[in-house]
């Protein structure tokens, strides 16, 4: 029984001595594990942002997916009657000139399609791009960034923005317009509509009938603070409030409430600029 109780007191002895960290070491140790959580929360915070993104751009893969698809099963279609015309009388010659001209043209704008689902993506890439370089990433934990079609869409909270139940721009919210000023003015071309959303609570304010009223209000007060605070061109600014009826989440939730009080901030690129990266259709009527 000597050998069981000399190994117990052994590896108490070792507990012991291990266990006996120095104050600084244990200080470095807890300094480097914060450091490490908090890496941990940037990378899941840029996680969530990518996952967003992709959301969207693969909605649009999706749609010219499915329109490619559809030409080439028409193309399969008119290639199965070319087949048939081929083992028919001398008559269907006209039939197969035509049937080849349009087996081309349904070949090109298969091809168009694919140009513009490549142009599409390497527009929103650049966007996207360019707003990670114009925020760092402590500036990125304030808002919520999305690039789809080529539209910048920001999303901040009311709690963010607003005194409690009020329309009045709060101190803490200085910062945060700052750098959507920042972001603004480095697409100075394009044009920016601040769209204030509310839950379905009614408002019970003498000086504020609805949730249309406090909407807008909102979203005149963050245009005001953007042109007269932070310097930018009032004639690219649109104020605008939706009210309750452009919900993101449900509203039976104090969390799904609390995501639809939300200032949004859409910056859209002039409508023939966006269709120069695009481009337009081929003609498919003409032989």
């Amino acid at each position: 029984m000597k050998f069981p109780i000399l190994a117990l007191t052994g590896i108490a002895f070792l507990a012991i001595t291990q266990g006996c960290v120095s104050t600084k070491k244990y200080e470095q140790l807890q300094s480097s594990y914060n450091e490490l959580q908090e890496k941990t929360r940037d990378i899941n915070q840029k996680y969530q942002s990518s996952q967003q993104e992709l959301s969207g751009s693969s909605s649009r893969v999706k749609s010219l997916e499915e329109q490619i698809a559809s030409e080439r099963s028409n193309v399969a279609s008119l290639q199965a009657a070319l087949n048939k015309c081929l083992t028919s009388s001398s008559q269907g010659n006209v039939n197969i000139s035509k049937l080849v001209d349009e087996i081309n043209s349904s070949n090109k704008y298969i091809q168009h399609l694919v140009n513009t689902k490549n142009k599409s993506d390497s527009l929103n890439m650049v966007l996207t791009n360019n707003l990670t370089r114009s925020l760092s990433r402590e500036e990125m934990r304030d808002v919520d960034v999305q690039v789809l079609k080529g539209v910048v869409y920001i999303s901040l909270s009311d709690n963010m923005l607003y005194k409690s139940g009020s329309y009045e721009i709060s101190d803490k919210a200085g910062e945060t317009l700052s750098k959507i000023a920042k972001i603004i003015k480095d697409y100075k071309d394009y044009e920016v509509l601040i769209e204030g959303n509310t839950d379905n609570v009614p408002i019970s304010k003498v000086n504020i009938r609805n949730n249309w009223d406090l909407s807008a209000l909102r979203a005149s007060s963050v245009v005001q603070a953007l042109q007269n605070t932070y310097g930018v061109d009032p004639k690219r600014l649109t104020a605008g409030g939706r009210g309750e009826y452009n919900p993101v989440a449900g509203n039976d939730t104090d969390a799904g409430k609390a995501t639809n009080r939300r200032t949004q901030i859409i910056i859209t690129p002039k409508l023939d600029q966006f269709m120069e990266l695009i481009g337009k259709a081929p003609d498919t009527t003409k032989q």
